[in-house]
């Protein structure tokens, strides 16, 4: 069993910078892919970003790439979700995902565990 817990969440001005953090405790997170998803009021939860187990791929969505970067210190045992350039459409529900049985992913059912979400609110 993998117990993620997300922080660093909060309430930022539109331009501005945030960064978030998942860490893991349980098995090492290295034997893990990982993802970024996010849930905005009333709608579903959608894809943000994901990285290969060793760091060396990354996957963006459309609506974050150039502006949001994810990484991973497998060492720490830690995610990080760089955001830049904030809009008030990233206000959401930040979630972070490891899934065991794939090497990255865009898709949330082959994600195997979820953190309980850090909220990111974007002033205009």
């Amino acid at each position: 069993q993998e117990h993620l817990v997300e922080s660093g969440g909060g309430l930022v001005q539109a331009g501005g910078s945030l960064r978030l953090s998942c860490t893991a405790s349980g098995r090492a997170l290295r034997h893990y892919a990982m993802g970024w998803f996010r849930q905005a009021p009333g709608k579903g939860r959608e894809f943000v970003a994901t990285i290969g187990r060793d760091g060396d791929f990354t996957y963006y969505a459309g609506s974050v790439k150039g502006r949001f970067s994810i990484s991973r210190d497998n060492g720490l045992n830690t995610m990080y979700l760089q955001m830049t350039n904030v809009r008030p459409e990233d206000t959401a529900l930040y979630y972070c995902a490891a899934g065991l049985h794939i090497y990255h992913s865009p898709k949330e059912g082959d994600y195997d565990y979820w953190g309980q979400g850090t909220q990111v609110t974007v002033s205009s």
